[in-house]
């Protein structure tokens, strides 16, 4: 279950789930952008429709959206950082957020998976802890309050594409 909270500066989100996949695997579910639109967002919430992504350091990158009533957004930003499994750092300029620029920080933690139904340490394979700083939100609670709700739908969003293969069509709301 993913977990987030606002830093008592009220200037970051930090939010933070475990997936039963390996941290390539989670890699890949961020910045492929023929995977994003299959499971970032919900049938009568939001939806992204559109990704585009240059994995570099500059490289730009886009999401396009229909929230539930129609209304169009756009979501883009530059990639600062990246460290091919282990980290993504890139800015975060949303329509729906007026001028405000923030930056996003994914970390991606290698973590042994156990067997549940065997007695013992038995290795099954790696997951993935996966942290997100989502920082630049002083002056701005209410953004940070609101980002901080989405990372975790975001997050199980992910964890359930990840680990089920489930999508926005065949997840349900």
């Amino acid at each position: 279950m993913a977990t987030s909270s606002v830093t008592p500066d009220k200037d970051a989100v930090e939010a933070e789930v475990f997936i039963a996949a390996p941290p390539e695997r989670v890699f890949q579910a961020i910045t492929d952008p023929n995977q994003m639109p299959l499971w970032w967002g919900q049938e009568g919430l939001y939806r992204v429709t559109k990704w585009k992504a240059d994995l570099r350091p500059g490289g730009k990158w886009q999401s396009d959206g229909v929230g539930a009533d129609g209304t169009s957004f756009r979501v883009e930003g530059e990639y600062l950082e990246i460290d091919r499994p282990r980290l993504l750092v890139h800015t975060w300029v949303a329509s729906y957020s007026g001028t405000l620029k923030t930056v996003v920080r994914w970390e991606l933690e290698p973590r042994e998976v156990h067997g549940l139904q065997h007695p013992g340490p038995k290795k099954v394979g790696t997951g993935t802890f996966v942290k997100i700083r989502h920082q630049g939100f002083a002056g701005n609670p209410a953004q940070a309050k609101s980002h901080g709700d989405g990372w975790i739908r975001v997050l199980g969003w992910m964890q359930s594409f990840l680990e089920q293969g489930k999508t926005i069509d065949t997840r349900g709301s």
